[in-house]
């Protein structure tokens, strides 16, 4: 690691110059890492909302301002950079709601959807990525034209919005999380649009088929001017078409405005003993081992209860048949990653009718750890006051053991276990 003070190497507690006097421990650095990766991911969610006309002067601030704080010789105070860390979760849960308002008024009220996965014989055109203005251009870009837009990976819950839903040139969804993509997108014969992150460099033999928005780019791909769709509508019209394949059909669109319309009923089956639990199995995908704990876990999950999921880590256990309850699917999927926004608006909301807190509640939180949107979202949990988080299946690499020391101590943060009948510490 690097000293800012004194711009050497350290190692251990401190600076092997200077040791007790830099006072640029590992500590230090854990937090700093800590909000630098929140940052990323709130600002993320900004721009998306920014798109849809939805920003605010204090978020912009409070973000020029922890950046600040982590600069060279600034803040070396453990307790102050826990603050900025926690006031950056508060932050996170107002940029995503404006993000959630902005979809709806584009897009109009979610409401859940069958969605055709698989392809329509003719041309297509693949998108992946969050950004969902760039998918409603995309479409309107394709207007009289025979070709087909299929979302992938985050690109889902486009469904459950009815503008974007209806629109004649949307075929359906192909395809599942973002590290499958090599393979998905070596085997889909249109071009891609890639409009944010989690984008892989892609393989020399379909690099000539991705295109990018804005400041998303790969090597060997296209980035297309804003607003200008025309390259990768003709590269669609001049690749081999699709085949016509149905792989399956699934249901998306269980926003939080979805699940409060039936509160009443919902906690009324819990206070009849009808619920037994409520699930958050989701988040950040990835390719490492041990994410296959998560398949197992939502798997073993009892009949009375509900899994709600977001995120590309709905992928690790969607494929399984859970059933339903009270005629609503047992596996409600919610969204986005930014749509955790809405699993709280929903936790708030049941607190609210029994009249308890959020911690109080027959709820479990289990969210698979990958990156930047994922620290956002947890610092918004522990900002908000939610205890008993599960995360996994490595803990973050750039937190101490004081730190995370002190997030188990205070908020009872945990790593997920290696089978399904235990929640392991650090």
């Amino acid at each position: 690691m690097f000293c800012n003070q004194c711009e050497q190497t350290y190692r251990g507690t401190g600076c092997v110059n200077n040791p007790g006097i830099c006072g640029k421990d590992e500590d230090v650095q854990s937090l700093q890492e800590l909000i630098l990766f929140g940052l990323k991911g709130m600002a993320a969610y900004a721009s998306h909302a920014r798109r849809l006309n939805q920003s605010d002067p204090g978020v912009s601030a409070f973000i020029e301002d922890a950046l600040f704080s982590t600069m060279t010789n600034v803040n070396f105070d453990l307790s102050a950079l826990i603050e900025i860390a926690l006031e950056l979760g508060r932050q996170n849960f107002k940029v995503m709601g404006m993000l959630d308002a902005g979809h709806i008024a584009a897009f109009g009220k979610p409401r859940p959807a069958e969605v055709r996965e698989g392809t329509q014989a003719g041309p297509g055109i693949l998108i992946t990525g969050h950004d969902l203005v760039d998918l409603r251009d995309l479409l309107q870009a394709l207007e009289g034209t025979p070709i087909k837009v299929y979302t992938h990976g985050e690109m889902l819950p486009a469904h459950m919005y009815p503008k974007l839903a209806e629109h004649p040139n949307l075929g359906g969804h192909y395809g599942g999380a973002w590290q499958d993509q090599r393979k998905e997108f070596e085997s889909f014969s249109g071009p891609i649009l890639a409009t944010t992150n989690c984008i892989l460099i892609p393989r020399p033999s379909y690099a000539d088929r991705v295109f990018t928005t804005r400041f998303t780019a790969v090597p060997g791909g296209t980035r297309l001017s804003d607003g200008d769709f025309q390259p990768i509508i003709e590269k669609a019209l001049a690749c081999p078409p699709l085949p016509e394949k149905l792989e399956r059909t699934s249901t998306t669109g269980f926003h939080h405005s979805v699940i409060l319309e039936h509160a009443a009923t919902i906690v009324q089956a819990v206070k009849e003993g009808k619920i037994s639990r409520f699930f958050v199995i989701g988040g950040c995908d990835g390719a490492e081992k041990g994410r296959n704990y998560f398949s197992e876990y939502a798997k073993a999950t009892p009949a009375d209860s509900f899994i709600l999921t977001l995120g590309c880590g709905k992928y690790r256990i969607r494929e399984h048949e859970y059933g339903t309850l009270l005629g609503l699917p047992r596996l409600l999927d919610m969204g986005q990653c930014n749509d955790s926004y809405g699993a709280i608006t929903v936790a708030v909301a049941l607190a609210k009718a029994f009249e308890c807190g959020v911690n109080d509640l027959p709820l479990t939180l289990m969210i698979s750890w990958f990156e930047q949107k994922a620290v956002a979202v947890l610092l918004t949990l522990l900002a908000l006051g939610v205890k008993g988080i599960s995360i996994g299946p490595n803990p973050p690499a750039f937190i101490t053991q004081n730190v995370f020391n002190f997030l188990k101590e205070h908020y009872d943060l945990r790593i997920v276990g290696t089978s399904t009948e235990e929640v392991c510490t650090f």
